[in-house]
Order: structure tokens, then C-alpha cells, then sequence
């Protein structure tokens, strides 16, 4: 199945409602009142993930990451959620690498991260499947559902081996 991404519209933002996952409970939040800046080079949700029949099954979002002082050392942390009736059928693998390949296109950036919780092992299978490399364990680095839980880092550089992204065009 292909997916393909694009930015957020205003009719979007009641079906992106997050939740409903065990790895969801980050505490209250505000829910968006506008879509959310498609903007490679800024916090953003470019992100919308939409399958071949136009369903929207869910967003990609990333956060900004610095491993040195300088520019070049930046990268994008990037998240996944999806509806629950778009899980377990590789569209979260599918849009991660679309999400990867479209920094490695169009900024400079060597490596993209992406973590998530040790107990959530269908997200890491799909990371793997979409070329990032389980890279360790971050102790207590997530504090979700009113305490800190471990979580898995993920990373993809930029020279390392990715699968071909389809779109549904290519489909």
C-alpha cells in the first residue's frame, strides 16, 4: 500500500485527535486551532499521511535536535501517530521513509532520529523496516503517563542503506 504526505488543512485537525495508544498519554494539551507549518526548517507537521483510497490515516511530526553548536550539527526527531484503523499495515513504515527522504532531498541534514517507548515494538519494527538503526536505550528519558519510561533511539544518516519509498502513484 503506498502513502504519500502533505501538509495539514483546516478540515484535518478533528480527525487528528492523537490518543487512543498506550505510548499517547502525554498529559492535557490544547488542541490545534490551525494546521500546523509545512516547514522542512522549523518545528512541523508537514504531515498529513494520507493512503491510495484518500483516507487520512494519521501525521508525522519532527523537533529539532542539536548534537553540537553549530548548524550542521542539528537534526529532526521525527514522531509518527496514526488512527487506529491504519495501524499494523506498514503506513507508518511507509510515510517514516517518505518523512526521511524528504530531509535528505531537500536540507543538508546527515541524520534523522526518530525514539519511541521499549515496550512499543511495532513502531520499532517499523523504524527498522524503514532503514533506521537502533542506536540504544535512553534511560528514563520520557516522562508520559505520570512517570519517566525508557525509550529506544533510532537513527538514519544520510549515506546509510534506505528501502525504496513508494508512493501511490508508483503503486
Amino acid at each position: 500500500m503506498g502513502v504519500f504526505l502533505r501538509p495539514q488543512i483546516p478540515a484535518d485537525l478533528p480527525s487528528l485527535t492523537g490518543g487512543e495508544s498506550p505510548y499517547d498519554d502525554f498529559g492535557p494539551r490544547a488542541a490545534h486551532t490551525s494546521p500546523r507549518p509545512p516547514e522542512l526548517d522549523a518545528p512541523g507537521a508537514l504531515s498529513v499521511v494520507v493512503t491510495e483510497d484518500r483516507s487520512l490515516a494519521g501525521t508525522v511530526s519532527w523537533i529539532w535536535q542539536h548534537w553540537g553548536p553549530n548548524a550542521a550539527s542539528r537534526n529532526p526527531m521525527i514522531g509518527i501517530w496514526l488512527r487506529p484503523s491504519h495501524r499494523g499495515r506498514g503506513i507508518g513504515r511507509d510515510a517514516q521513509a517518505q518523512l526521511v527522504d524528504l530531509f535528505f532531498r531537500h536540507t543538508t541534514v546527515n541524520r534523522v532520529e526518530a525514539h519511541t517507548d521499549v515496550d512499543n515494538i511495532a513502531e520499532q519494527r517499523a523504524l527498522e523496516a524503514a532503514g533506521f538503526q537502533h542506536e540504544g536505550v535512553t534511560r528514563g528519558a520520557q516522562w508520559r503517563d505520570g512517570s519517566f519510561h525508557d525509550g529506544v533511539l533510532y537513527a538514519i544518516l544520510r549515506a546509510d542503506p534506505r528501502p525504496a519509498v513508494i508512493t501511490p502513484a508508483q503503486s
